[in-house]
This record gives C-alpha cells, structure tokens and sequence, in this order.
C-alpha cells in the first residue's frame, strides 16, 4: 500500500464516523482474528492492546517491546483490505515528540488510525495533565501531516476507567478534555468505561463530535447508541477475553474428564484455510 493509497484509507475511515450510522469496531489482536471480522461483514478493524500484548507474551499496559507491537499491527493491517486502527495506548513514549515517533512507526505498518489515553499507572490523580495530554495529541496531529496519512485520533479518557471526581465533576472534566483533545486535532473521544445512558447522551451533545463508547454484553444496542448521538463503539479486550475464556474452559475439561467430547471445533480447517485463500 503506497502513501496515497493509505492517505486514502484514512479519510474512508474518518468518513465512517460522521455517517448516520454509527460506527461498530470488533477489537482484533492477530491476522485470524481480522479475517474473521472482516469475513462477518465488518468494514474497519480496530485493535486491542491487551489482546495484541497476550498474544505477544506479554501484559498489558506498554509491557509489549513496542517493535513487537508494530509488527503485530503490520501482520493485521496486511491481511485485511479495510482500514486499521491501532490501540497503541499512551503512544510508547515519555514526550510528545516520542509519542510522534511511535505515531510514525505505526503509519509504516499500515494503520490510519490510533488510540491515544490520558491516563497514568500512578499519580494523584493517575491521569496526565490537560497540557500533557493534548501537547501529545498535536504531536500524533503532526506526525501524520508529516507522514502524509491523516490519521484517525481516538482520544481516550480515563477519567471513568479510574472514577477520578465525584460523578459531576468528572462529567465537567470530560467535556473540557474532550473540547481540548478535538481542538489539538483528535476525531473521537473516548471515554471508556462511561456506561450510565444519560451521561452518554450529554456528552454526546457536549461535543458535538464522535464519541466511542466500548460494549460488552447488558450493553446498550447499537440503535440505543445512535439515539444517544453515539457515532463509534468498540469491544476492548472482551473477544480476546472470550476466545482465552474458552481455551481454558476446553483445557481444563480435558484434563479432568481425560475424555474428547469437548474438542469439536466450531470452524473446520478448509473453513480457517478458505480465510487466507489467495485472491
């Protein structure tokens, strides 16, 4: 994929979050995953962090050595035609100007669009300042105007992910860092973990800008979200977690019972092997 050809898988990307249909990103963490995806009908892929460092050997929050993350990303945006955006979660980088190179590493690998977080492993509160995080964010801005791909910019919030403030203060604290995040030259704002609709719904109009909201099962539907002005929404780790769930599930039937009933494969080989089939 040349510049051009990427530049342009950026700005579909971008146009998927102002339609009037709101934007539904399965999280995947290795190049089966996004085949699948892809293969139910889906028309971006996001990544997981959590997914992608597991995958890797490694835990989450930046334990995964960042060249192993690029390559990985590299590996999912090659099996997929549709656009990629990569959860790279703080930037892997101390500085904004760190953060810019991690921005164009992951460029190289074929992704259009990031995920950048605000928070912090510790800290009173555990979050960056308001100057960090955007100084930041106009750094990712730059670095993709210099790469000549304008990227996608998920901003993530922590601010309900760590309950920083009491409930109204943290609502206030959202829309400001939302506003400043999109004024440094984010495209969505993400605050995950916010589950309460109303809250939902006020930040949506707060912003008037795409807001990813994460789901997992008792969530809101995806009509439930539209209505709420909601324009993005992704599954985090919860697949990863689900297909680790079942393995475990499997490999503790199987050693207990010493019986083979359990190992019945939902997908058969030609099926796996169809996914990659050339063409």
């Amino acid at each position: 994929m040349n510049q051009s050809e990427q530049a342009n898988k950026a700005e579909l990307f971008r146009a998927m979050h102002k339609g009037p249909s709101l934007l539904l990103l399965p999280n995947a963490w290795d190049a089966i995953s996004a085949r699948i995806i892809v293969a139910a009908g889906f028309q971006a892929i996001a990544t997981t962090s959590g997914g992608v460092a597991w995958a890797l050997g490694y835990g989450d929050g930046e334990a995964a050595p960042w060249d192993e993350v690029v390559a990985a990303t590299e590996r999912i945006a090659r099996a997929v035609a549709v656009p990629v955006t990569a959860d790279i979660e703080t930037g892997y980088g101390d500085t904004p100007e760190a953060v810019g190179r991690s921005i164009g590493d992951i460029i190289r690998a074929g992704a259009v669009g990031v995920n950048l977080e605000d928070g912090l492993k510790a800290g009173t509160p555990p979050i960056r300042s308001l100057d960090d995080a955007t100084a930041r964010i106009r750094a990712a801005r730059e670095a993709g105007r210099a790469a000549g791909v304008p990227i996608v910019i998920n901003a993530r919030t922590d601010l309900y992910i760590k309950n920083i403030g009491d409930e109204e203060s943290r609502f206030v604290d959202a829309v400001a860092r939302g506003r400043a995040y999109l004024a440094a030259g984010a495209d969505c704002v993400y605050p995950i973990s916010l589950r309460d609709p109303e809250t939902i719904r006020r930040l949506a109009a707060a912003l008037d800008a795409p807001v990813n909201i994460n789901v997992r099962a008792g969530s809101l539907n995806v009509a439930e979200l539209e209505a709420l002005g909601v324009k993005r929404a992704s599954t985090a780790t919860a697949i990863p977690l689900m297909a680790m769930g079942l393995v475990r599930q499997l490999a503790e039937e199987l050693h207990a019972t010493r019986r083979f009933d359990a190992i019945n494969p939902a997908m058969s080989h030609p099926e796996a092997q169809q996914l990659f089939a050339p063409g």
